[in-house]
């Protein structure tokens, strides 16, 4: 493939309507993930939302008539994006654990920074500049004050967890780009059906080695969340992102992902009863101004750039 063949095209009103949509769903994907853990340990969970997912994404690709079979050529670089995939997941699963599910939520959405950060190396045209750097350190100040929080608080286990989870959000940020790259050769539903379904294997053989004395308890709220994980998140919000990460800027499409945590915390004060704290609320409002100011800034002198050349 081609570098310059790689798109980045700019994000009109539907792109970015299905980008917010997107990025509100997304935002209960913690709250579901909390639910789920009560009944499922980390790794049997992922293994079952996959399996939806992944069914979820055939049933699609048979109704457009898309074939899921993909040439030889491409089995490495599908075969990283699995591996990568499976850490990623299992260190959200697993994080979730021991921090909130609110808390959870602002921190994977670090990957919008990482994403920036990789996509200046790795996509041809999506550089790093001085607007979407400020946004960073606006943003990373959300970030910094939820782990002084952590830190200070009796239950130390919100340090663990908030740390995988951040690390998750990183992982996620770089698997966005390695799916930047493979999509450019494949059509979106087969790179979503083989990123689930080569993780199946190892999530399974992790849970029988790791997880034989967990707690199971498949309650209505435990299957609830994980069918919001199997299908609304690993299906319909995968794809989502998928086909807009084929054609438009990676960078750019995290300026939505603002909408995120603001929805993953109310959601956790809502359904969960987690308490809002000061701090979790100015993280969030770093958080999403800081994507904004990358993005909206980035925008507008992209727009001036155009204005000058006609």
């Amino acid at each position: 493939m081609s570098e310059s063949a790689i798109r980045n095209d700019s994000i009109g009103v539907r792109a970015g309507a299905l980008a917010l949509l997107m990025a509100v769903l997304w935002g209960g994907n913690t709250v579901a993930i909390k639910a789920g853990l009560v009944g499922l340990p980390p790794a049997a969970m992922a293994a079952l939302r996959f399996i939806i997912g992944a069914l979820t994404v055939w049933v699609g690709a048979l109704f457009v008539g898309i074939p899921v079979r993909v040439p030889r050529a491409v089995w490495k670089g599908l075969a990283g994006l699995g591996v990568l995939f499976t850490v990623q997941i299992w260190l959200l699963n697993a994080g979730t654990q021991y921090t909130t599910a609110g808390r959870s939520g602002v921190l994977i959405n670090v990957y919008p920074f990482f994403l920036t950060l990789f996509s200046h190396f790795f996509i041809p045209g999506d550089r790093l500049t001085v607007a979407k750097s400020i946004g960073l350190v606006f943003s990373f100040s959300g970030v910094f004050l939820l782990f002084a929080e952590s830190v200070s608080l009796a239950d130390t286990d919100y340090v663990l967890g908030d740390l995988m989870v951040a690390t998750s959000g990183m992982l996620l940020g770089l698997r966005q780009v390695v799916i930047k790259r493979l999509v450019q050769g494949l059509h979106p539903f087969q790179v979503l059906f083989w990123q689930a379904v080569l993780s199946l294997p190892i999530f399974a053989v992790w849970s029988l080695l790791f997880e034989r004395d967990a707690h199971y308890e498949m309650s209505a709220a435990v299957v609830g969340g994980v069918l919001y994980q199997g299908l609304v998140v690993a299906g319909l919000c995968f794809v989502l992102l998928v086909f807009l990460i084929r054609h438009h800027s990676a960078s750019r499409l995290g300026v939505f992902s603002f909408a995120t945590p603001i929805v993953g915390v109310l959601l956790s004060a809502w359904l969960l009863g987690e308490e809002i704290s000061p701090v979790l609320w100015m993280s969030v409002a770093l958080v999403a101004l800081g994507i904004i100011i990358a993005n909206r800034v980035e925008q507008a002198r992209e727009e001036r750039s155009v204005c000058l050349e006609k």
